[in-house]
């Protein structure tokens, strides 16, 4: 019995590249296993190195998707704003190389789609995520609708927009401006979220948020992003300064949403 094919017409897969060709090549291979075909597939490199690249080229030839590349490393800002700009499609599903979709994508996927072409309003669906969106209300086919409220007393109500996989319009950029470059990835992720609340996006998150996608960072291939994992350290003295610093940051967030254009 042939197993069917899963076409998601007007949609380009965008995934970001640096120095993980072994997982990149895992992610690819997920999609392939799934029997899932994009319209097209873009991934784009942030300055890896000749042995990365090289692995790149191979794989390009075997799963036929676009190469753009850069000379050197520039960021996520900028590695983010190529790829986007060599979408031609009206979708785009954007994907970090350390992601594998599960065998829950093509039904949720194939929901979402349906629900982006019939809701033009639709900005961006999320499918995975470390904590729940605050604020959701229930929408349907185990999606919500993210609500922003500015007496929501949680600092990640400000991340409304996320560099996890997420299904977006290819033109966002019309509406909610270019990726910052030359910054950390954390800034750079962070004031496109202040982007998304100013300009007041419209948004869906998928409830079940780690169903659709593992992340995997194996000892091989770790992750190129180094962030400390306090949330670990319980000691008495250490939450009572922790909940100072989220009230510290709750605050700052809110003014510097204000104060973005």
């Amino acid at each position: 019995m042939t197993t069917p094919t899963h076409n998601f017409p007007g949609v380009t897969l965008l995934i970001t590249h640096y120095n993980r060709s072994s997982s990149l090549e895992r992610l690819l291979k997920a999609f392939e296993a799934l029997h899932c075909r994009f319209d097209d597939i873009v991934v784009s490199d942030d300055g890896s190195k000749p042995e990365h690249l090289d692995a790149l080229r191979q794989l390009s030839g075997t799963y036929a998707f676009r190469l753009i590349t850069t000379p050197v490393n520039k960021g996520l800002g900028n590695n983010i704003n190529k790829g986007q700009d060599a979408v031609k499609t009206p979708l785009t599903l954007y994907v970090q190389e350390d992601f594998v979709p599960k065998p829950a994508f093509v039904p949720h996927f194939t929901d979402a789609l349906a629900i982006m072409n019939q809701e033009p309003a639709r900005d961006i669906i999320r499918f995975y995520a470390y904590f729940p969106y605050p604020k959701l209300k229930p929408y349907g086919k185990g999606f919500s609708e993210m609500v922003y409220s500015p007496w929501t007393p949680d600092h990640l109500k400000f991340y409304f927009y996320s560099d996890h996989p997420h299904l977006r319009r290819s033109n966002f950029f019309t509406k909610f401006g270019r990726y910052a470059e030359g910054i950390k990835s954390d800034k750079t992720e962070f004031l496109m979220c202040l982007s998304f609340l100013k300009r007041k996006a419209n948004g869906l998150f998928f409830n079940d948020f780690t169903a659709v996608f593992d992340q995997v960072n194996s000892s091989d291939e770790p992750s190129t992003i180094g962030r400390a994992d306090w949330r670990q350290n319980k000691s008495p003295l250490f939450l009572a300064m922790r909940r100072v610093y989220l009230v510290w940051r709750l605050m700052k967030n809110q003014i510097e949403l204000a104060r973005t254009n």
